[in-house]
């Protein structure tokens, strides 16, 4: 897949020093995290690309305690396509903004059985035509169903790109074009989880743990949070700070807790 293309980009190369900072951190953190990995529960390219959509505007933990309902009763893009919307609506009420999640769900569902067979595309371009489907879902669904690389530039990726100084853009799109060009494409996927990853746990948009976080000597942008070890130690989520993660079917390395069920939480 090709990084996406912008009649502004430079032709030059980033600089070398730059390349190389990036690609450091990327490794370090490979260390920090090798259990990286989606934190959404699925078992489909299907469920995933509901599970995706779903989870604008809320937490990946809430999606998966909705997931095992929504699922259990609507299993295929013919089941969903046929949804009753109040019904659908309720289930999906826990996400927020439940009714246009849910036309979006009937939407795609329905554009997969009709265009597509009933099956999810495993190309970008056929993925961003479906009804509530951009750049960020579609890529999430390539990188994590078909094994195609790609960049997901959510909330926490283009904040820690633009602390590590590897953009100054806010547009997602503008800032999966250039950290694109400091990566091999066989390390877009897997980025992208150790950057989200670490943007979920330590460095936080209000408070970053600079003070405990194992990449600070690389960061530029140390300093901007909590630097003592003590203080930012109590800053920490998930795994990291002891508490359970987003996932209630972790994968098997996962050194976390299980998140609780719906009805637990």
């Amino acid at each position: 897949m090709a990084a996406p293309s912008d009649s502004a980009v430079s032709e030059q190369p980033p600089p070398a020093a730059l390349v190389r900072r990036a690609r450091r951190i990327n490794r370090e953190l490979a260390e920090v995290y090798p259990y990286a990995h989606p934190e959404l529960d699925f078992e489909s390219p299907f469920q995933l690309l509901i599970a995706t959509v779903l989870s604008a505007q809320t937490t990946d933990l809430r999606v998966n305690q909705t997931t095992p309902a929504l699922f259990a009763k609507y299993p295929a893009p013919e089941d969903m396509a046929a949804a009753d919307p109040a019904e659908l609506e309720q289930i999906l009420r826990p996400t927020g903004f439940f009714r246009a999640k849910a036309k979006s769900a009937i939407g795609l569902s329905a554009a997969l059985r009709d265009e597509f067979g009933g099956e999810v595309p495993g190309r970008l371009a056929d993925l961003v035509k479906l009804p509530g489907v951009g750049r960020k879902t579609a890529n999430v669904v390539l990188g994590n169903a078909f094994g195609v690389p790609g960049l997901t530039v959510d909330t926490h990726f283009g904040r820690l790109s633009r602390r590590f100084g590897w953009t100054t853009s806010e547009d997602p799109e503008k800032v999966e074009r250039d950290v694109a060009r400091l990566f091999p494409k066989s390390d877009w996927t897997m980025l992208s989880h150790r950057v989200i990853f670490h943007g979920r746990r330590m460095c936080h948009a209000r408070k970053p743990a600079c003070g405990v976080c194992p990449i600070a000597h690389l960061c530029p942008s140390v300093g901007e949070g909590e630097m003592d070890p003590e203080k930012a130690r109590k800053l920490l989520k998930y795994e990291k700070g002891g508490f359970p993660g987003q996932r209630l079917n972790p994968p098997p390395d996962y050194p976390g807790q299980p998140a609780p069920p719906l009805a637990a939480s």
